[in-house]
């Protein structure tokens, strides 16, 4: 694993909101990512789905629907498959991440596929954390391409320089691909940039930078494996997301989100 980060790549990070690290797996790390995430997504779609437990797949129910048709999204697999969970807790991936984004520790939020199938819908431009259950400006993604990632098969796009704005309002990933220029009529100037990446490539990206993804116009699915990062000492900002019902409830606006069992520490500087 390529985990030795550069000063220029940390000043590009937080420049830009997002950075590409070509060749982050070996050839033999790469098959046992897509060995890994293969399992347990088969798993997870061949199982019973509760949203209770926070184990789920968020866009199982009709197969017809758009946003069946972005993608195949199977969270926290880390709970379910032993091989997943040894990847998602390697330190070196937290260390990344928090150095990244300038942070003492870093705990996970959930981690996830995202499989876009063949002749995939566009997943519209977004941000990522309004959606989790509490705020920051340091929330960190690791997105890995276990397929090459190309502008034919729906590789990742980035508005440069928007998580610097500081916004955090959330907009639904629907069949408008541009409903986040509603909100923020200003980020239509800003040059979009493409982020093809072979396979066995990361990105990592600001939870608050806008993104999104073009249509898979190819026949061939195109699978990812990712981690939404939360900095250690984060805050519950009433949001529920994933988190189990019961922890949710006993929940206060402000309170401190260090369940070792929802959100496990995996580095501390």
């Amino acid at each position: 694993m390529k985990h030795h980060l550069s000063a220029d790549q940390i000043e590009a990070y937080r420049r830009d909101g997002f950075l590409v690290v070509e060749g982050f797996l070996d050839a033999a790390e790469l098959e046992e990512w897509r060995r890994c995430t293969d399992e347990a997504v088969a798993e997870r779609i061949g199982a019973p789905v509760a949203l209770d437990n926070g184990v789920w797949l968020s866009n199982h129910g009709d197969p017809d629907s758009y946003y069946s048709q972005v993608f195949t999204q199977c969270l926290k697999l880390a709970e379910t498959h032993a091989g997943m969970r040894e990847l998602m807790f390697d330190p070196r991936l937290g260390e990344m991440a928090g150095r990244l984004a300038g942070v003492d520790g870093i705990r996970i939020w959930h981690d996830q596929a995202l499989i876009k199938p063949p002749f995939g819908n566009p997943t519209g431009w977004h941000m990522d954390n309004p959606f989790w259950s509490f705020t920051s400006r340091d929330a960190i993604s690791i997105w890995v391409a276990l397929d090459d990632a190309t502008l034919g098969n729906g590789c990742l796009w980035y508005l440069p320089g928007t998580h610097l704005d500081g916004k955090t309002g959330a907009v639904s990933l629907g069949p408008n691909q541009a409903d986040l220029f509603k909100i923020y009529p200003e980020w239509r100037a800003v040059e979009p940039v493409a982020c093809p990446c072979p396979a066995g490539s990361a990105l990592f990206h600001s939870g608050i930078v806008a993104h999104g993804a073009g249509a898979n116009m190819t026949n061939r699915q195109r699978r990812a494996m990712t981690c939404a990062y939360m900095p250690d000492g984060s805050t519950f900002n009433g949001v529920r997301n994933i988190l189990p019902s019961d922890y949710f409830e006993s929940l206060k606006v402000g309170d401190v989100l260090d369940d070792d069992a929802i959100n496990p520490l995996i580095w501390r500087a």
